[in-house]
């Protein structure tokens, strides 16, 4: 006992005491509190408490004011011990609420739910942070997962498109949470200023949007829980993928899949599928996708592009020197001036990337031809085989880079089929130039008349002889 009392630096009683009762921690603990002064007080304290709770955040009464107005009924004690009491109160009443739960039901069709959650693969070999979205069938317990590489408006009304076809309809009511591209202002309890698109999508399908009180997630606790099931199910070990719309389509499998495989949580004789084709009868008509497009201003450079996203797209050289509307989809870029197309691209996720369309350049090559050698837009540029062929024979040419700048300068009004069928005939007859291309492209837009029948006596007042017209006819087949 002297060896335990050195080295553990206690008294020799408490030693004594531990071994004679095998206890190993003792505490004090008051067995009655006597609260001699707020004691009278409690039921006025409380009163005030209760009061407060029924109330908006801003008009609720803080503890000085508790305070005074006890002190004006007589309390003689200090702002403490009020203090210390409504704290110790307001922890008693919250562990009571928060062991009480209500279940909740939702009837087919009535609602759907919607979150976001960050995943980490592996696309062709490079470590790529994806967004996933993520929506749930309240009813049935259905879920639909979509991977995008942004969280931006237009991936969330891609989002909803993809399920909605997916589930041949969509629910009555929608419950998110606050995030910034659907709530622009929070007011107090539900009332919520939503963005004017995401309202004009909400029409279209007929869906009544909800927002959850901010920090509470339980109230959309089924598409939080489907989150962590998808995380833990789907995402570990961490994905190996070639491309989104191949990690989009194995996601979707998993989901049916999942859902054919698990017992619904409530009626548990059923399987989730089962429920869910039951469900599809009550949900509202799928009308059709909804022109989800995130709307920009932009200007066009010189050179023919327009910024968005980090990244440059082209446009049509006729744009240039006009402000211009950037249309970002979920998969591509639209560009529009005065309600008319400029331009339009896959969309591109990376920073700092150009993204050229060469036939936006052609009508610039009518002044300068001298560019589709070395310009960026035609570096890697796949024209038709034909067309190909007639570039790379018009390059020992000295005026060949005009000859085919003349050639690509036809598309717009003869197409680029018609195009290249002319390159290939001029090149069956051993030819390689503009004029003769354009020629052919010519008679095909303006056939020979139809032969008529010689008379003798039309014959007879014809200038030239028969025998001249056939001969010119040949030279000019031949030609």
């Amino acid at each position: 006992m002297k060896k335990i009392v050195r080295e553990l630096h206690v008294s020799r009683n408490t030693v004594r005491k531990i071994l004679r009762s095998d206890e190993t921690d003792f505490a004090y603990e008051r067995e009655r509190q006597p609260l001699p002064r707020i004691g009278a007080w409690k039921a006025e304290i409380e009163r005030f408490l209760v009061a407060n709770e029924g109330k908006p955040s801003r008009e609720r009464l803080t503890l000085i004011r508790i305070y005074e107005e006890v002190r004006a009924l007589g309390y003689d004690g200090s702002y403490d011990a009020i203090r210390r009491y409504a704290k110790t109160w307001a922890k008693n009443r919250g562990a009571v609420t928060a062991e009480a739960y209500v279940p909740l039901y939702y009837a087919p069709g009535e609602a759907y739910q919607f979150d976001w959650s960050h995943e980490i693969i592996l696309v062709n070999g490079v470590t790529t942070t994806v967004k996933v979205a993520h929506v749930r069938l309240c009813h049935s317990r259905m879920m639909f997962a979509r991977a995008y590489m942004r969280e931006s408006q237009e991936m969330v009304f891609d989002a909803h498109d993809k399920a909605f076809a997916f589930f041949r309809g969509t629910c009555t009511r929608g419950i998110y949470d606050n995030m910034k591209t659907a709530v622009e202002a929070v007011f107090v309890g539900k009332e919520r200023q939503y963005n004017r698109r995401f309202l004009q999508m909400c029409s279209h399908y007929l869906v009544h949007p909800v927002a959850c009180t901010p920090a509470s997630g339980w109230e959309k606790g089924q598409v939080e829980n489907q989150v962590g099931l998808v995380r833990e199910r789907f995402f570990t070990p961490r994905l190996r993928v070639k491309s989104l719309e191949e990690l989009n389509v194995w996601l979707l499998d998993k989901c049916i899949a999942y859902a054919k495989a698990h017992r619904h949580p409530e009626q548990t004789e059923r399987m989730i599928w089962q429920m869910f084709e039951e469900e599809r009868g009550s949900l509202v008509h799928y009308v059709g996708p909804f022109d989800g497009f995130h709307c920009v201003p932009a200007s066009v450079s010189k050179t023919c592009t327009v910024r968005f996203d980090n990244n440059k797209y082209s446009v049509l050289s006729t744009a240039v020197g006009r402000p211009v509307e950037v249309h970002a989809y979920a998969e591509k870029i639209v560009i529009r001036q005065d309600g008319v197309n400029v331009g339009e691209h896959s969309r591109c996720f990376g920073r700092g990337e150009t993204v050229y369309d060469p036939w936006h350049y052609v009508p610039v090559l009518a002044r300068k031809p001298g560019a589709l050698r070395n310009g960026a837009p035609f570096r890697e540029w796949v024209l038709p085989a034909a067309m190909e062929k007639v570039r790379r024979r018009l390059k020992s040419v000295h005026d060949g880079d005009r000859q085919m700048v003349t050639i690509l300068g036809c598309v717009p009004t003869d197409g680029l089929a018609a195009v290249d069928a002319a390159c290939q005939e001029a090149l069956d007859h051993g030819v390689c130039s503009a004029s003769v291309i354009i020629n052919i492209l010519a008679r095909s837009r303006d056939p020979a008349p139809a032969a008529t029948l010689q008379t003798p006596d039309a014959l007879r007042l014809t200038h030239e002889p028969v025998a001249d017209c056939a001969r010119y006819d040949s030279l000019r087949r031949a030609s």
